[in-house]
């Protein structure tokens, strides 16, 4: 979601990888996909939940497609009923990371996602995102995931909230919309590890 981008993330690359949950399969997008894509990323409300203008042709949503195929970290959520694709989780660069300090000797990821508006209400994020923290922490070995909302977006704050994340930093974020919003920044740390963070820029600091 954040656009600053650093390079002492945690390099991470789907690699075919394929995550089974009890009603959705987590897969690399394929050029197939470019039609369900296109009709839940062309509803209004659908990307500027997360900052960015819903889709205005198929052409816009091929060119993101495209991207997301040859980046390699974006999972397609699919249904395990009918292999429709409803939604994307991002496994992203997190920003700011030559500002925030506390993270320097660690290994993190960003999570970022969408989901269907014809599936809210499900619970279907929460288990997704569920099972990629899982596949982050106990395979990659990660040491942290940040996770964030802009405050108009309750129902991702709800999501967060249940996956466990703990508010980090209160920010001012540009969307690609051209706007700038309230935002907040969420932090999961792997509870496999005994990781103490000593804290950089109070200023915007929650936790």
């Amino acid at each position: 979601m954040w656009s600053i981008i650093g390079n002492m993330n945690a390099e991470f690359f789907i690699k075919g990888k394929t995550i089974e949950t009890e009603r959705l399969i987590l897969r690399a997008f394929e050029e197939k996909d470019l039609d369900d894509f296109y009709e839940y990323a062309k509803v209004e409300g659908v990307g500027e939940m997360a900052g960015w203008y819903h889709h205005k042709n198929k052409e816009e949503s091929l060119f993101i497609l495209n991207m997301f195929i040859e980046g390699d970290k974006t999972f397609a959520l699919c249904l395990k009923e009918n292999n429709k694709v409803i939604g994307s989780i991002g496994v992203e660069q997190y920003g700011l990371e030559d500002k925030l300090s506390e993270f320097f000797d660690y290994q993190g990821r960003e999570i970022g996602y969408v989901l269907s508006k014809d599936y809210w209400g499900q619970g279907l994020m929460v288990e997704a995102v569920s099972a990629v923290i899982t596949y982050l922490f106990e395979d990659c070995d990660l040491d942290f995931l940040t996770c964030g909302y802009f405050v108009f977006n309750r129902q991702s704050k709800r999501v967060q909230e249940k996956l466990g994340f703990k508010p980090y930093r209160k920010l001012v974020m540009d969307t690609r919309m051209g706007t700038k919003e309230e935002a907040i920044l969420n932090l999961l740390i792997n509870p496999h590890k005994n990781i103490k963070f000593v804290y950089s820029h109070p200023e915007t600091l929650i936790v």
